[in-house]
């Protein structure tokens, strides 16, 4: 298992919570002009090539016989499943709100990873973890002050389960998988049952290639795909899976504030209070405390 040092590990999670927070925007913007399968399963499949045409020269390490089962299920959990419920579970609601109640996740990772990775639960991380699922309540009672379809609830709430799943997955069975190979199939594989679902149910046609949705399908194939992806699943192989998770709940108010500013999406008290509960909650699970002042992790 790769070992990372506080500064790598720091540098790789603000360039993690950076790509993931501006993302959510970008892609509620392209999906105005594309067909919301088409839009995940291009973006995913084509980062997932164009990772496996950079990866090439290391074929030796993919070790198919032995990691088929790795690939499969993380295709599964982490893109055909969150990507596909994510993109349609878009349209239904604001950006700011939907990423907010995906961002359950780290309170679900917390969970099972305690349950099935026998993760220590210390008062501190549990109560850490309660007020993070607090400050997502709390933003998203503002957001049903408005009109908030129920189904965009439901994919939101669905997209955080397989993510979930999908991470603590990968840390009890993909520590003997190279990580950038794991990125490479998940997305060839997840993107192409995607693609090949958009094509049956969707029309190429409705997509207007204009100038946002070639900015959204770019970002996506290169950052929010293949780069986000490489950096999240280091950081999971290398540390606690709940730890790493916790700090994605930074994730939700970065887009929020970018939803608020560039989309003129609302922003209410309980956002504030959101906030406010998550960001305490953040501490709470990555403090720990040693005999000789030993600082947070990360």
């Amino acid at each position: 298992m790769k070992t990372l040092t506080g500064p790598q590990r720091f540098g790789m999670t603000v360039a993690l919570v950076l790509i993931w927070g501006v993302s959510w925007s970008i892609y509620k913007v392209a999906l105005d002009y594309t067909p919301p399968l088409l839009f995940a399963g291009l973006r995913t499949l084509i980062g997932g090539l164009l990772l496996m045409l950079f990866l090439l020269p290391k074929r030796s390490r993919i070790r198919w016989k032995q990691n088929w089962n790795v690939y499969l299920v993380s295709a599964l959990l982490n893109v055909v499943l969150f990507y596909g419920l994510q993109t349609i579970g878009l349209l239904y609601m604001p950006s700011g709100l939907f990423t907010v109640l995906v961002y359950l996740q780290p309170v679900l990772v917390g969970l099972l990873a305690w349950v099935w990775l026998n993760e220590r639960m210390n008062p501190l991380k549990a109560i850490g973890l309660l007020l993070g699922f607090l400050g997502v309540i709390s933003v998203s009672l503002g957001g049903f002050s408005g009109h908030v379809a129920v189904i965009g609830v439901v994919l939101a709430i669905a997209t955080a389960v397989s993510w979930a799943l999908g991470t603590v997955f990968i840390k009890k069975s993909g520590s003997s998988v190279d990580s950038l190979w794991l990125v490479a199939f998940q997305c060839t594989l997840g993107g192409f049952v995607l693609t090949f679902a958009g094509s049956l149910t969707e029309n190429w046609t409705d997509i207007v290639w204009n100038g946002a949705y070639w900015t959204g399908l770019l970002f996506g194939i290169f950052f929010g795909i293949a780069l986000s992806w490489i950096l999240y699943i280091t950081l999971t192989q290398a540390g606690e899976a709940s730890q790493v998770a916790s700090y994605t709940f930074i994730v939700p108010l970065l887009s929020v504030l970018i939803g608020t500013l560039a989309l003129h999406e609302p922003f209410s008290r309980f956002l504030l209070l959101g906030l406010v509960l998550i960001g305490t909650g953040i501490y709470l699970v990555n403090r720990r405390v040693k005999p000789k002042g030993s600082v947070m992790a990360g």
